[in-house]
Formats: C-alpha cells, sequence, structure tokens
C-alpha cells in the first residue's frame, strides 16, 4: 500500500491518538500521540507526518512519521486522550493519572498535573490500574480496575467527584454519553450509565450481554446519535446498542478472533466504524452504502469483504436483513502480533502494536 507508512518505535504501542485538529482547520491531522506498555522504561511520545506524503528530490514519498519529543511514564500507559491541543491525560497500571503539557515552540513534554493514587484497591493492597480515562476539557472522568470512577478537573489536585463503588467488578472502559452522563463497561459484560446529577453509588440504568459474561473491553459512542453506542468483548464480537430501549444490544456482529481491544466511530463520518484485536487484524466496517448483494467472505490478509445487516435511518440499528449492507475491510494485509490502538481523524488512520511498530494509512476513503 503506498498511502500506508510504518516506523519501527523499538517499544510496544499500548495507545495512539491524534492530535485534535481546530475545528476550522481544513489540513489533514499531522501530529499523533502514543503510550507505550510492558517495556523496561514506558513513555509517551509526540510524532509528526508533516510532510505527508511529500516527495523527495528522487520522486519518492516520505511520509514516515517523525518523533518530535518524548517522556518517561510511570507504569503501562492504559488509555490516553488529548485534553486540548496542548495537553494529553495518561492513565497508568500505577494507578495514576497524568496530565502532560506539550510545549511545541522546543518540542518537550513536561508534566502539567499528576494525581498520584487516582486508583487503588484498599490501603494494604495498593494501588490498582487506571484502565480508562474520556476528556472534555477541564474535566477527566476516569475509571479502574478498583471499580471506581472519579472526576477530575485540570485545574485541582483533588477529585471533584468520587463513586468510590461504583462496581464490583474491573471498569475496563468509559464513554460519555451527554454532558453529566457517563457509560462504563465491566468484565462481566455490563454497561452501565452514570448520571453525576443523581446522588448516590447507583447506575441510572444496566445494559447487559445475554448469555455468559463475556468481559467488554472497549466502547465508544456514536458522534452524533448519542444514544447509540458500540462496545468490544473478550471474544472478539461486536455489540451495538441503543441505549434508550431493551437492556439487551440491537446487534451482535462476530468479528475478531480474539479480544477486541478499541472501536472506534469515525467523528465526522459515523457510518464507518473501526476495530482492533489480540488476533493482529484491523477492521473498517462501513455501513454508507448498500453493498450489491454477493458471496464474499472476510479472509485474513486481503481486502474481500462480507456483508451483513444494517438499517436505513442508522446505518447501525436494524435487525432487518432485507435493508441496507455493510461492507468490511481487513486494512492489514499480513496479521502478526496484536493491534493494541487505533484513532482515526479526517482521511488518516493511525494505529499501534505489539510488534514494537506504528502506522500511519492516509486516504483512508480513496
Amino acid at each position: 500500500m503506498d498511502d500506508l507508512f510504518a516506523k519501527y518505535v523499538s517499544q510496544k504501542v499500548s495507545k495512539i491518538r491524534w492530535r485534535p485538529v481546530p475545528a476550522a482547520a481544513l489540513q489533514p491531522p499531522e501530529v499523533f500521540a502514543t503510550g507505550s506498555w510492558d517495556n523496561e522504561e514506558n513513555k509517551i511520545s509526540v510524532w509528526s507526518v508533516g510532510d505527508f506524503g511529500g516527495l523527495s528530490p528522487n520522486g519518492e514519498y516520505h511520509g514516515e512519521p517523525h518523533l518530535l519529543c518524548d517522556i518517561q511514564h510511570s507504569g503501562d500507559v492504559m488509555d490516553m486522550q488529548f485534553l486540548d491541543q496542548e495537553r494529553i491525560v495518561a492513565a497508568s497500571s500505577t494507578g495514576s493519572v497524568t496530565i502532560f503539557r506539550h510545549h511545541q515552540n522546543n518540542q518537550t513534554l513536561s508534566i502539567n498535573q499528576k494525581w498520584e493514587n487516582a486508583h487503588y484497591y484498599n490501603p494494604s493492597c495498593g494501588n490498582a490500574p487506571c484502565t480508562g480515562i474520556i476528556c472534555n476539557n477541564p474535566e477527566i472522568v476516569t475509571v479502574g480496575e478498583d471499580g471506581r470512577i472519579n472526576v477530575f478537573t485540570a485545574d485541582r489536585k483533588e477529585a471533584v467527584h468520587s463513586v468510590d463503588s461504583a462496581d464490583s467488578s474491573t471498569l475496563h472502559a468509559v464513554t460519555r454519553l451527554r454532558t453529566t452522563e457517563i457509560l462504563t463497561v465491566n468484565s462481566i459484560g455490563q454497561l452501565k450509565i452514570w448520571d453525576f446529577r443523581q446522588q448516590g453509588n447507583e447506575p441510572s440504568q444496566i445494559f447487559s450481554l445475554t448469555g455468559e459474561r463475556v468481559p467488554l473491553h472497549c466502547v465508544d459512542r456514536h458522534p452524533s446519535q448519542q444514544h447509540v453506542v458500540a462496545a468490544g468483548s473478550q471474544d472478539g464480537m461486536l455489540s451495538i446498542w441503543d441505549v434508550r430501549q431493551g437492556s439487551v444490544p440491537v446487534s451482535l456482529l462476530s468479528a475478531h478472533e480474539a479480544e477486541l481491544w478499541e472501536v472506534h466511530f469515525h467523528p465526522s463520518n459515523p457510518d464507518h466504524l473501526f476495530t482492533c484485536s489480540e488476533d493482529g487484524t484491523l477492521w473498517h466496517w462501513d455501513a454508507s452504502n448498500s453493498v450489491s448483494e454477493r458471496k464474499s467472505f472476510l479472509h485474513a490478509g486481503g481486502k474481500s469483504t462480507t456483508v451483513l445487516p444494517q438499517s436505513v435511518i442508522c446505518a447501525w440499528l436494524s435487525n432487518d436483513p432485507t435493508k441496507d449492507r455493510m461492507e468490511i475491510t481487513n486494512l492489514i494485509s499480513n496479521p502478526t502480533l496484536s493491534v493494541n490502538s487505533l484513532d482515526v481523524l479526517g482521511s488518516c488512520l493511525v494505529y499501534g502494536t505489539d510488534a514494537e511498530s506504528i502506522y500511519v494509512k492516509k486516504n483512508l476513503f480513496a
């Protein structure tokens, strides 16, 4: 693929995120951040693909990401989000949550704020990994293996709100539904909605995978239809939920062969969805067009497609097989080690792997 650029980075990449592009900007994203895990020394790193696809004097493309700066991170990076153009929030396996500031004038990173013991089991058992974060500047919501939910703001040293015993099982990920509502997924296959206007430690709604209690590892909310949520589970299944109705998923789609680590709706084109897995694959789910009836199947390594039922009103909310169809593409031709993280912005995709490599794919919809 001439529009895919790879970079060997000598560290296992656990998280990768594009820096947000200003609303008025028309140019593609240029800067992204990575976090590492399972290395002797873990890091937060900032990369640029600034001269993206630019021709060198000899006519060759040089779109390889180049390192702008990095900084040591204590523990594995469990999750990571940009708070704004300059600040990156990282969740650690040590239980801490740190805001790093990217100084763009001299390309350095520094610690801006740190909550050392954001997640912990109890004083005698020590800290618990912080597993997920979601940011809405200046607010940061964190969840952890301790079943705790914290709400921090960037300028305060103490949590502004905590639900200490929110869940008796591990909370794996969190997404924001509305200003005062978040949704969490846990290790026994449940989704829970939390409304911070309500008092107490109880969720306002609980949804559950039927049958075996398969852990849910990741979740994302549809950017324009806040009631539509996608979640990925330990057995590789992709579930689509409508949180306005019922307590079970609208669709349960057979996806990857192993743990589904991340799911992301495209932020401005949400009929497109992306998932990555422990099995070394990264799938692009395209529900934007009706795909002609054909018997084709997804083969490991190729752009073969399979067809699944979708809906006219919202591409993700139908179990009527006579309606719109969906096309699935595996974006990795030779799957090897786990694809741990992905992010998509505009027509550009980034992903990071346990093979100690990062990849940038441009012209996603070409």
